[in-house]
């Protein structure tokens, strides 16, 4: 009868211990992973309200290329064309929002993420983004050129 009491004590003991040791392991390993994934995790930015921008002169822009501008948060892109027509589109591609740009030898505003490709009025006109891009206003005074949203 003491020899069973015992045993059940002892058990007692190891399942007490059991469970402290696993508590500890998880609590230590819970302390390591949260800073870890916070760090990982990028913070949220709140949206800068924005209605205009200067992107610069003209001259900073040659015939047939593109810039991206910084329009609050967003980016947009400023393409020049060949007969010096200014267009703005939102350079946030609509499938999985990287980041477009302009390729002259296409003649196309093009995202490298998965091919797609939209044209110069921001329509998508192949692969699998599925809106066209946002376009904006460009306002020319002198040799500065202003993007606006369109309202």
């Amino acid at each position: 009868m003491e020899a069973v009491d015992s045993l059940q004590q002892k058990n007692g003991r190891r399942e007490f211990l059991k469970y402290l040791l696993t508590g500890g392991i998880t609590g230590f390993c819970a302390a390591l992973l949260y800073p870890l994934i916070s760090y990982l995790k990028p913070p949220e930015q709140n949206e800068v309200a924005v209605s205009s921008v200067s992107a610069g002169k003209i001259s900073d822009i040659e015939k047939e290329s593109g810039k991206i501008i910084r329009f609050g948060n967003k980016p947009v892109i400023l393409i020049r064309t060949a007969d010096d027509k200014l267009l703005a589109f939102d350079a946030v591609c609509t499938h999985l929002d990287c980041t477009v740009q302009y390729k002259k030898e296409m003649g196309v505003i093009w995202c490298a993420c998965h091919n797609g490709k939209y044209d110069l009025t921001g329509r998508n006109i192949s692969g699998p983004p599925p809106k066209p891009l946002q376009p904006y206003r460009v306002i020319l005074k002198g040799e500065e050129i202003y993007i606006s949203k369109l309202t």
